[in-house]
């Protein structure tokens, strides 16, 4: 099962989640989407450090998402 998470940032939706592994950790996961046209969702590439929870792995793809947007949005 996957942990999510929605934030709104500038005129970007990122939708941050966390799924889990086998060893008991979790990695992030990110999928960004523009608010006004064009819209469509974008899975981004995040690092898929093992991390020991889902409120860390939702962080930090939230922290990768927020990254993104400062140097692609």
């Amino acid at each position: 099962m996957a942990a999510t998470q929605t934030f709104r940032v500038a005129d970007y939706e990122l939708v941050c989640s966390a799924q889990a592994r086998d060893n008991g950790l979790f990695e992030p996961a990110l999928v960004i989407s523009k608010l006004v046209w064009p819209s469509r969702p974008r899975t981004i590439a995040v690092r898929r450090d093992p991390l020991p929870s889902e409120d860390v792995a939702i962080q930090s793809a939230y922290a990768q998402g927020v990254e993104w947007i400062q140097n692609f949005g």
